[in-house]
């Protein structure tokens, strides 16, 4: 199959704040209370939008879901006009409005699970919305994100939406950041890697012990049956609980795929040896002519610590030319000098198709505890399934331009906690999203223009 990978990211919303929201992700509570930049936010989002463009690779955007979330807050009991929900959230449950606020669908890697349309037995390309169903901000996505993603990709002759994994935090998914698709090319047929901290129906044993798992066993084998996947193409491995411990809360901050390359460290999961034979064997299988490259990371060289806090795993690794991969890093691995020097050391060695480390700035979401694979999701696309999304959500040199200029009329450049209650932010953001529709071509996807 002739098809390309194309990056959707998802663009930082106006309300891109520090809450301290996710338990378990050491960034986001460590910065807890800080003060955010969102126009610095969303300008280095679509900065590295731009970059990736420029090395010739396909990209896309995934608009912001609409913050704060005042329906949200009505269903919980808080009533009148828009301003009195938010200042009685505020002084009653300041907890609820954070997560009401949080820009957190700029993390486009937890918005779906996606498998092409040559791995699906009925030829079409699946998506299954992520319930994020482990933390009250995040689950608050799944409805738009499917909106989003009917109007990014409407034809059901070409294209599936599925409903979310039922079920609860039981049967949490997380979406892309605990999948990862290995194949010689975009367009051969791939074999899953699906990642997940515990089982809903199991006897828990030997699970983490400070942290808890976000990804259910069984969710990713609800998203691989509904997706019509060869169950000879699928494999399901288990974090390593020490990791979970350590911040890797997603299989994307401990390991980090693309075409037939893995890079991952030794301790990224229960029974790594395990894991990587058999995740071998399946890919021969597949691919008998084809060779998985499997690179792992010592914990000697890169302890798990240093992996979580320079965010190494969750670079971007991309094809550049045939035969030739670059890692879009976060500059953070520089200022660790265990990464740095792996990474220096991985390029120079010429011994991995890894040809090149570019270091991106992405503080603002990195505070948060999200680097450039968070940013993003992953689609595979063949040239008429391409044709059939919306071209205003393709990014070129024009597109970028206009959405850097409606980024700065309409983002501030500061946001602390308080701010979250002002009218004004929730005006001024329905503003921006009613605009930025209009700039991508996408008509009314808001609840709030249905009115």
């Amino acid at each position: 199959m002739n098809a390309r990978e194309v990056n959707f990211d998802g663009l930082v919303g106006p309300t891109h704040n520090y809450a301290g929201l996710s338990r378990g992700n050491v960034a986001s509570t460590s910065h807890r209370g800080a003060v955010s930049n969102p126009r610095a936010a969303a300008l280095q989002g679509l900065a590295k939008m731009k970059f990736l463009a420029d090395l010739g690779l396909p990209q896309a955007v995934l608009p912001p879901h609409p913050r704060p979330a005042v329906g949200f807050l009505r269903e919980l009991g808080f009533g009148g006009a828009d301003a009195e929900v938010l200042a009685a959230a505020a002084r009653r449950a300041p907890r609820l409005l954070a997560a009401a606020a949080s820009a957190s669908s700029m993390w486009a890697a937890n918005a779906a699970t996606v498998t092409p349309s040559g791995d699906a037995a009925d030829g079409r390309v699946h998506f299954t919305p992520a319930n994020l169903a482990a933390k009250l901000h995040r689950s608050l996505e799944p409805l738009q994100t499917a909106r989003i993603l009917r109007a990014l990709f409407p034809d059901p002759a070409r294209f599936v939406i599925h409903a979310p994994v039922p079920g609860g935090q039981a049967m949490g998914d997380e979406g892309a950041a605990n999948h990862t698709r290995l194949a010689p090319s975009h367009g051969a047929p791939g074999v899953h890697l699906f990642v997940h901290g515990h089982a809903a129906l199991a006897r828990a044993t030997g699970g983490p012990r400070k942290f808890p798992s976000r990804q259910a066993r069984e969710a990713s084998e609800a998203v691989a049956r509904a997706h019509a996947l060869d169950a000879g193409a699928v494999l399901h491995a288990r974090l390593n609980p020490a990791a979970i411990d350590a911040g890797v809360f997603h299989h994307d901050v401990i390991a980090v795929g693309n075409g037939h390359v893995l890079l991952h460290h030794e301790q990224a999961y229960a029974d790594t040896r395990a894991v990587v034979t058999e995740l071998r064997r399946r890919f021969a299988r597949r691919h008998p002519h084809a060779e998985l490259a499997v690179i792992p990371v010592p914990a000697r060289r890169v302890t798990l610590r240093d992996a979580v806090r320079s965010y190494l795993f969750n670079s971007q690794l991309v094809t550049t030319a045939p035969g030739r991969m670059a890692l879009i890093a976060p500059a953070d691995c520089r200022a660790v000098p265990a990464v740095r020097d792996f990474a220096r050391e991985l390029v120079e060695s010429g011994g991995t198709p890894i040809q090149e480390v570019h270091y991106l700035d992405l503080r603002q979401s990195m505070r948060n505890g999200g680097g450039p694979a968070c940013l993003r999701l992953r689609v595979v696309l063949t040239d008429a399934e391409l044709a059939a999304v919306p071209a205003g959500v393709r990014l070129t040199g024009e597109t970028h331009a206009r959405l850097a200029a409606w980024v700065r009329r309409h983002y501030r450049d500061r946001l602390a906690p308080r701010d979250l209650a002002d009218p004004q932010l929730l005006a001024e953001s329905q503003r921006a999203l009613d605009e930025l529709t209009r700039l991508l071509g996408l008509g009314s996807i808001y609840p709030f223009q249905q009115g």
